[in-house]
């Protein structure tokens, strides 16, 4: 497709500020100066940005904007005003190739491909403009057919690039665009107070763009909780606090050998399958993600004593669901010729530290405690004793539901002095049915000594 629009002929210079023209960009400058110096979020300054520019006799029918983010889900967000709704649209833009391809067959994907000829002494505010009615109208894209197909008239894109070559944690540029559906279309002046403004606009959201890049690149990487807590503030070295928890500890069974006989980006793929499985399980019920560990995989319920019960029940609830969840996926990948894998489970309650450990120069925000190691040791016996899923004493003792538990009598745990009475969680339980046949190990049937030290 050949790229036919036009450069808008809107020279911002010189201008009188003594003129009415003037004193709205001047205006418009020191309000967007002060929402992102208090932390606007993105969406509220291009609400105002749109209100003011109608205020302004901009005779706005349809404004948009949108930008790349540094996210492993999402790759933009973006923003509509329309003024039959005076309302703002969001939307996100999941990542992948069909977000890439809607971008590059879009007026911002000709915008992008002028700055990146015009090369680092460019201009990286490259803008177009496209007629959509009359003898001069140029429908080159899909989105100019549609809003001409609405009743708009004109249309006026413009990049704002910044940071230094592109680098990605500045924002790769802001990408806006207006129509108007009056005849005639924009007048020079309506695209010299766009353009004017819209580089401050720019510098505000990115305040917030930043803010919530720095937000979802901690949460992504760290937790929820965790992220949340270093981008507060809380990054001093040593810097702890005593919290309880359901500790959750998953690994993946005789992931060694899987490794061995699987090439390398198939045994990526499973991993991801099975991470993603497990945290389904979680992420309703409040459990938070610490750490993946290779084949393992860390998580929390955090609780105090008004919620201890109801959080080792949704505990419980998500150790089931996530065995559920694997058995369907291991079924559909066995379907399907691929490799397949057992995992492990083990939970337990326990006092921990939550907080800053590490160098002075590179923090792990992490729980430390005898419970993390306890749970880590009880994992262990989760194929010795034929089980999935095994419950420490301790949280048994919360739960106190004695049809989901069945007690495995008393064995001793590496690197832990006294016995510890171990219970299988049993996957067979039906409220209305009870099962306990899971393993070959039935209801009230225990251990009397411990098994040998591993």
């Amino acid at each position: 497709m050949r790229d036919q629009a036009r450069q808008a002929s809107v020279p911002l210079s010189p201008l009188n500020f003594d003129r009415a023209l003037g004193r709205q960009i001047v205006e418009l400058h020191m309000w967007v100066v002060r929402e992102g110096l208090r932390g606007a979020d993105a969406a509220a300054i291009f609400d105002g940005l749109c209100q003011r520019f109608v205020s302004a006799g901009v005779p706005l029918w349809r404004a948009f904007v949108g930008m790349p983010t540094l996210h492993p889900q999402w790759g933009g967000y973006s923003y509509t005003w329309r003024r039959d709704l005076n309302a703002i649209e969001p939307a996100q833009f999941g990542r992948g190739h069909e977000y890439e391809m809607i971008l590059l067959r879009s007026p911002f994907g000709q915008l992008i491909r002028q700055v990146e000829k015009s090369g680092p002494e460019g201009d990286p505010w490259q803008h177009l403009r496209w007629r959509l009615a009359g003898p001069e109208a140029r429908l080159d894209y899909p989105i100019l057919k549609d809003l001409a197909a609405s009743g708009a008239s004109d249309y006026f894109a413009q990049v704002v690039g910044f940071g230094p070559g592109g680098d990605p944690s500045y924002g790769t540029g802001i990408g806006y665009s207006f129509a108007t559906d009056v005849a005639g279309g924009f007048r020079d002046d309506d695209l010299v107070l766009l353009r004017a403004v819209l580089p401050a606009v720019s510098l505000a959201m990115m305040t917030h763009g930043g803010h919530m890049i720095a937000s979802g690149l901690l949460k992504a990487y760290l937790g929820g909780d965790a992220g949340r807590r270093v981008h507060a503030g809380a990054v001093e070295r040593g810097s702890v606090e005593s919290v309880r928890a359901v500790l959750w500890y998953a690994d993946i069974r005789g992931f060694t050998a899987i490794a061995d006989t699987t090439p390398g980006l198939i045994v990526i793929e499973l991993i991801n399958a099975i991470f993603e499985t497990l945290t389904a399980s979680l992420r309703p019920r409040g459990g938070q993600v610490l750490k993946f560990l290779g084949d393992g995989m860390l998580a929390t319920f955090p609780f105090v004593d008004a919620t201890r019960d109801e959080t080792c029940s949704q505990a419980l609830d998500a150790a089931a669901e996530a065995m559920e969840g694997l058995d369907r996926l291991n079924a559909a990948r066995q379907e399907a010729g691929k490799p397949t894998a057992v995992v492990d489970l083990a939970l337990h309650l326990g006092e921990v530290l939550y907080g800053n450990v590490g160098a002075v120069d590179r923090l792990d925000f992490t729980v430390i405690g005898p419970a993390v190691n306890e749970v880590a040791r009880i994992e262990t016996l989760c194929e010795p004793l034929g089980r999935k899923v095994l419950i420490s004493a301790e949280l048994a003792s919360v739960v106190g539901d004695s049809r989901r538990l069945a007690p495995l009598g008393y064995h001793i745990l590496r690197g832990v002095r006294d016995p510890r009475k171990i219970y299988a969680l049993d996957l067979g339980f039906k409220a209305e049915g009870l099962s306990y046949e899971e393993g070959g190990l039935k209801k009230g049937v225990e251990t009397p000594l411990p098994t040998a030290k591993r």
